[in-house]
């Protein structure tokens, strides 16, 4: 329950991070490239910042769940032999 908290809460702050990094490359993007893109009604370098925000913060958090998963799942199964216990 504990690990479950712990990982959200993990899972959160990296998919914020991600988020931060992604508007700076959809900004710097939009700005460059996209001038008249439009999005949730904004254009240009702030419509592609909120969609980089977006797409990375989800795929920082999905990434972050699953690697910290892998990482419990494996504590878990190696703590289930008793030859390990020693």
């Amino acid at each position: 329950m504990i690990t479950n908290i712990l990982r959200f809460f993990v899972s959160l702050i990296v998919g914020f991070v991600f988020g931060v990094i992604g508007m700076l490359v959809g900004a710097w993007f939009g700005g460059n490239f996209a001038t008249e893109f439009l999005f949730n009604g904004v254009l240009g370098y702030e419509a592609t910042g909120q969609i980089g925000f977006i797409l990375f913060a989800l795929v920082g958090a999905v990434i972050s769940w699953r690697l910290s998963a892998k990482k419990t799942n494996k504590k878990s199964i190696e703590s289930a032999h008793p030859e390990t216990w020693l």
